[in-house]
């Protein structure tokens, strides 16, 4: 099954713009995301495979207007919410928390 993530080889989508010597993280909150992989899958909440289809799984609209390390984070609370990890209380929570000290 095709989704919005299987945009390869469609037409009209526009060039690839590609960013000379482009940094592997553009913002610190990326290289802290990349971080949370490997001690998130060495608990055992999932693999490879459940991260991947968490992220197939974000709308259509979502998933263009964001960035690569915000589909992985997409995947890493989707995935926690729904093992029951964390609940979505204290998620919404924590983000709101972050948003006022950021503000």
């Amino acid at each position: 099954m095709n989704g919005i993530h299987d945009t390869g080889g469609m037409h009209g989508l526009g060039p690839l713009v590609v960013e000379q010597d482009e940094p592997v993280f553009h913002h610190e909150w990326e290289r802290r995301v990349f971080g949370l992989f490997l001690p998130i899958a060495a608990m055992g909440t999932f693999n490879l495979d459940e991260f991947r289809h968490a992220i197939e799984r974000m709308g259509a609209s979502g998933y263009l207007n964001t960035s690569y390390y915000e589909h992985w984070l997409h995947a890493f609370e989707t995935l926690l919410v729904e093992k029951g990890v964390l609940q979505q209380t204290e998620l919404a929570a924590r983000c709101a928390q972050i948003a006022q000290e950021t503000h």
